[in-house]
């Protein structure tokens, strides 16, 4: 298969299932938010979920990313080793994963009280089944990426989606609580890596000639975990201690706010983490057969059209973020909007480094990323000591901001020092984009007035769409034809 078939084929894909998951997620988030839970139960729940994630570094290292390089590799190289890598990663994050939930579970109300969240001890205990489902999910998914067939990691990534509302909705119905709710994220889950699991062993794993294994491959992919495990830790941390700090030093109903205005911007990069998980791979195999240029190339075109869609969507999450809060979650979320306008920028930052992070690893600079990484990490934990309790909710928001903008900014200028790539172009894409969101932002800014419910609303953001397409389309800052053609 052609990259270009292969690169369009996989971002379809990825795409496609982010968008099921986008959707998903809204339903489940605005179904428990609004009507099945309180904004305590809800912030309660996403604080669990917080320190499973923290937990969850244990639980998997850096090992699934290490296995994706070395399958890419051992692909062109030396395929019956790719049999050795999935297996020996696999049994590596089994025991981890084991080993990390059991001692949460049997700490989950020592823990909660640490927290000073009492509530939290239920939720805590659920956390070796929530782990050990979750290592399974990046592991199939990370393995899919090495194999360069992402369109099974949508798959599987689809699979979780649905089960996700299906069981949580489900469980808390049938009067489970936030209890359910969790249980329910869990079994989701858990079917995603039964699903991923067959199509892997089936499809893939049953192909590869059985060899000796290589001497040093057990060594060379746990070594090369480390910094991949650095930058993961301080992933999670950057991702997760925000909501951890906003529990301890206020409450449960402002995580409540802080999870919702997060899950919106988050949900916002879903096109860009869909480009960048497809297209990652890609910069490595490039530059490996001595075409770094044509890597370059990929990379500035997917950072032109990253700038296109994201830096219009800044404006426009920051004029309607009010009623969409408002009649989208309720008015008692209302406090979400401030983190939210705030956090609009963060979305134009975390969607560059979407397409960049990634692509770092696979081009041998995981060294690099996880020192800017670690740094990042720290910082964004001191600022939100810092803000917090000077700015309340907000100040966490404010934190995520500036060292998420800082590590992007970082990330994009090692790409630059590993690849050709020519920034001139990039600028004055960004300068036209800037120009047609500043006039289309003026539009719909007079027309927030006429927003009385979810109809208005949507009107509303559709007539920004509209002034934002006739805009790139008619200036020339987006071919039409050359987009469509790549999404149909």
């Amino acid at each position: 298969m052609q990259l270009k078939e292969r690169l369009v084929r996989g971002v379809k894909a990825t795409f496609a299932a982010n968008v099921l998951d986008v959707i998903a997620n809204a339903l489940l988030v605005i179904v428990l938010a609004r009507y099945l839970l309180t904004p305590e139960e809800y912030g309660l729940l996403y604080f669990a979920l917080s320190v499973f994630g923290i937990a969850s570094i244990a639980a998997t290292l850096g090992l699934p990313s290490s296995a994706a390089r070395y399958i890419t590799e051992f692909n062109e190289t030396d395929p019956p080793q790719v049999r050795h890598v999935i297996r020996t990663a696999l049994w590596f994050l089994l025991a981890l994963s084991l080993l990390v939930g059991v001692a949460v579970s049997l700490g989950s109300e020592w823990l909660a009280a640490r927290l000073d969240e009492p509530p939290l001890a239920p939720l805590l205990g659920l956390a070796v089944a929530y782990i050990l489902a979750r290592t399974l999910n990046t592991y199939l998914t990370s393995v899919f990426q090495g194999l360069n067939r992402v369109t099974w990691s949508a798959v599987t990534n689809a699979v979780q989606a649905v089960g996700r509302v299906v069981f949580a909705v489900g469980f808390v119905l049938l009067g489970f609580g936030v209890v359910g709710a969790l249980a329910g994220y869990i079994v989701g889950v858990f079917a995603s890596a039964v699903v991923g699991g067959a199509i892997l062993y089936w499809r893939f794993y049953r192909q590869y000639a059985s060899e000796p294994r290589e001497e040093g491959l057990v060594r060379r992919l746990l070594e090369y975990s480390v910094p991949l495990t650095a930058t993961r830790s301080a992933n999670v941390l950057d991702k997760q201690v925000d909501t951890i700090l906003v529990g301890i030093l206020l409450n449960a109903t402002a995580v409540g706010y802080y999870t919702v205005a997060k899950q919106v911007a988050q949900v916002c990069t879903s096109p860009a983490g869909s480009l960048g998980f497809t297209i990652s791979p890609a910069y490595g195999e490039q530059k490996a057969a001595d075409r770094a240029d044509r890597a370059a190339r990929l990379y500035e075109q997917a950072l032109e059209y990253v700038l296109l869609l994201y830096v219009p969507a800044v404006v426009g999450l920051v004029l309607v973020a009010e009623p969409m809060i408002r009649f989208v979650f309720g008015a008692e979320y209302l406090g979400a909007v401030p983190v939210l306008q705030v956090l609009s920028l963060f979305v134009l930052a975390n969607a560059v480094t979407k397409i960049t992070s990634n692509g770092l690893d696979f081009l041998g600079r995981a060294r690099d990323r996880a020192i800017v990484k670690t740094t990042m990490a720290v910082a964004n934990f001191v600022l939100n000591l810092l803000l917090i309790p000077a700015l309340g909710v907000v100040g966490a928001a404010v934190a995520t901001l500036i060292t998420y903008s800082c590590y992007t900014f970082a990330n994009v200028y090692i790409i630059g020092r590993e690849l050709p790539i020519q920034f001139s172009t990039v600028t004055r894409t960004l300068a036209g984009v800037t120009g047609v969101s500043v006039f289309m932002g003026l539009s719909v800014y007079t027309l927030i007035p006429f927003i009385t419910g979810i109809v208005s609303l949507l009107g509303v953001v559709l007539v920004g769409v509209a002034i934002w397409g006739i805009g790139v389309a008619g200036t020339g800052l987006l071919d039409v034809k050359r987009a469509v053609s790549l999404l149909t």
